[in-house]
């Protein structure tokens, strides 16, 4: 008890105090900060992560644009409540190329982490024309206007050497290829198609995402919810025990 009286004699003294939590601060960021200097990697590298194709990230950027991360964020916490309704657990090689990353701390609409896949393009398009049309308690606002927006993908090459130079892997090879990989992407039976596949991995989605001709936000938007949370299989995932 005698020592535990003590500390009115730190609390009295204002210097005494600022320098005693200076110490303790330091203390506890070398603890946090020394281990990082000993990785060679921070992030466990995941079988089936790839940078985002030119249509993938022209469509993040979009989502980005409109506002989207405000009501939807993507990621998803270790936690039953959360693991049930969503799915696995997010990883943090799947925001690697991610910049800036979109895990949000709101939700006013479900995390969308997992979304690839779970629901049709007609599904998508009907709901950012009409959210209310398939979801009635929705307070989403329309995007109808990307059915109408011509993609302009004139800076595309310029767009990947921006990521490029923050740690993304597109090759010199892909950055050329930018503008045709794009359009390849929207056409599964386009010539350019076997290099998108050579550039990204046979997995990519290839398809007309909005059931249009002309090619539209919609269709990069659309495309980029179908990739979230699709790169990983999880069937198969095992977490590396040794970290």
């Amino acid at each position: 008890m005698g020592l535990l009286n003590k500390h009115g004699v730190i609390e009295r003294n204002a210097t005494l105090l600022m320098v005693l939590s200076l110490v303790v601060v330091t203390i506890g960021g070398i603890v946090e900060i020394v281990p990082l200097f000993y990785l060679q990697n921070t992030i466990e590298d995941v079988e089936g992560m790839r940078p985002y194709t030119p249509l993938e990230l022209t469509g993040r950027d979009i989502y980005i644009r409109e506002g989207c991360y405000v009501c939807h964020s993507q990621m998803i916490r270790p936690m039953r409540d959360e693991v049930e309704r969503y799915g696995h657990y997010s990883l943090a090689a799947e925001s690697q190329y991610d910049h800036p990353f979109q895990w949000g701390s709101k939700r006013t609409g479900p995390d969308l982490a997992r979304v690839g896949g779970r629901y049709s393009d007609e599904w998508h398009v009907d709901h950012l024309v009409d959210p209310r049309a398939v979801v009635p308690e929705s307070i989403m606002p329309s995007y109808a206007f990307l059915s109408h927006t011509k993609l302009d993908i004139k800076y595309i090459e310029d767009r990947l050497v921006a990521d490029s130079m923050v740690g993304v892997p597109y090759t010199d090879v892909m950055i050329a290829a930018a503008k045709e990989d794009l359009l390849a992407q929207l056409d599964p039976y386009s010539d350019g198609i076997d290099n998108l596949y050579a550039n990204y991995g046979e997995n990519v989605v290839a398809r007309n995402f909005d059931g249009q001709e002309e090619l539209t936000e919609m269709d990069a938007l659309v495309a980029y919810l179908q990739v979230l949370g699709t790169m990983v299989d999880f069937s198969t995932f095992e977490p590396d025990a040794s970290r």
